[in-house]
């Protein structure tokens, strides 16, 4: 499919075209997130780290179901960045699946996908993974199927 792939060439692109971009997983996003909320420097970290950069990718959304306070910490990031900031978000998910993320929080998740749809680019790559196709045709996926 290679979502990771392509977010990490605009990333390098944008850099180039000297952006200052992060790029950070869903999961370490949420760690940092709840973090700095436990230390008291939830503020600190917005204003370092999540307004500090014009390209914000955060990889692998989806992966893991957020509690309501995760849910919330990432309605945050996406609501400080609306219209201030781009952000690429990587996900196998359509948006339809986008609230069993989310805690099950309807108007969390509507509020969420409103402020990511509006002004935005969405790509849908279908197909096969990368990692696995090229494994495939190294023929080591053969083997590993034969095996199980």
């Amino acid at each position: 499919m290679g979502k990771t792939h392509l977010a990490i060439a605009l990333g390098y692109l944008a850099t180039q075209a000297r952006i200052k971009t992060k790029f950070i997983t869903a999961q370490d996003l949420l760690l940092q997130l709840e973090i700095a909320q436990q230390t008291n420097r939830l503020q600190h970290y917005f204003k370092k780290v999540i307004n500090t950069t014009k390209l914000l990718i955060i990889d692998e959304f989806g992966y893991i179901k957020l509690n309501a306070n995760q849910a919330n910490l990432f309605f945050q990031v996406i609501n400080k960045r609306y219209e201030t900031g781009s952000i690429i978000i990587t996900s196998n998910l359509s948006f339809t699946k986008f609230k069993e993320v989310l805690n099950n929080d309807e108007a969390l998740t509507t509020a969420i996908l409103d402020r990511l749809i509006h002004h935005s680019h969405i790509l849908n790559i279908q197909g096969e993974s990368y990692r696995l196709k090229q494994k495939r045709e190294a023929g080591v996926l053969l083997e590993l199927e034969k095996s199980l």
